[in-house]
């Protein structure tokens, strides 16, 4: 029985990672190089696993903190103005209808989620969040998804892991949960597992994705 679904955050219920990987994208071109998807998927979901620096002029890489910045804020400008995953904030309110509990996990800092949640009127809505300000390991590593049913009070196998990367459903089936992959264009070529269930976006409700988690076990 699934009695909570525990989510991830960026490319999930926001897609901080298309933004990213396009700016990145640009800059790469700008200076005659070319940033392939499959290595940019390499880092998406963990932190460290991919080393976007390494692949440009030694020029930009002696500017990179002035550089960093300056494509930072293009990346926040776009997200400004970016609203949630199209079906997500629906989802939500469904499963606190159903008396579905809801909690949050993610790679990423509270001081990068936090905000986002007050900016989309999300804040109070997870009764749990887990971090990598919480965990030694972040994923692939399955400590953040432990802690996160820790802190529900639920065993894994009654959770349900709502996730966008190939790092972060590794993580979640390695915890012991059912995995729900809903990829985004940055993630949709992944080598996801036939195990994991896959909807291509949350248009179809709370229906759809106890649907789609109804035909995968725990830890697959």
């Amino acid at each position: 029985m699934i009695q909570a679904l525990v989510f991830d955050f960026d490319g999930t219920i926001l897609d901080t990672e298309t933004p990213e990987f396009r700016h990145w994208e640009a800059l790469y071109t700008r200076h005659g190089r070319t940033l392939a998807l499959s290595d940019w998927q390499q880092g998406v979901g963990t932190w460290d696993a991919f080393d976007p620096w390494a692949g440009l002029p030694e020029a930009v890489q002696a500017q990179r903190e002035h550089v960093h910045t300056e494509l930072q804020a293009r990346v926040h400008a776009d997200l400004k103005t970016a609203d949630l995953r199209p079906g997500v904030r629906e989802v939500l309110e469904q499963a606190r209808a159903a008396g579905l509990r809801l909690a949050l996990c993610t790679s990423s800092s509270h001081a990068w989620v936090d905000p986002w949640l007050e900016h989309h009127g999300l804040a109070g809505v997870f009764e749990a969040e887990a971090t990598r300000d919480d965990v030694a390991r972040v994923k692939p590593d399955p400590e953040l998804y432990v802690l996160a049913c820790a802190r529900l009070g639920l065993p894994p196998a009654n959770c349900l892991a709502i996730e966008d990367s190939y790092n972060g459903a590794s993580a979640a089936a390695a915890a012991g949960m059912r995995v729900l992959v809903v990829p985004n264009d940055v993630t949709a070529t992944q080598p996801f597992l036939k195990d994991w269930a896959r909807l291509e976006g949350f248009s179809g409700g709370l229906a759809a994705v106890l649907r789609a988690a109804d035909s995968v076990k725990a830890g697959s």
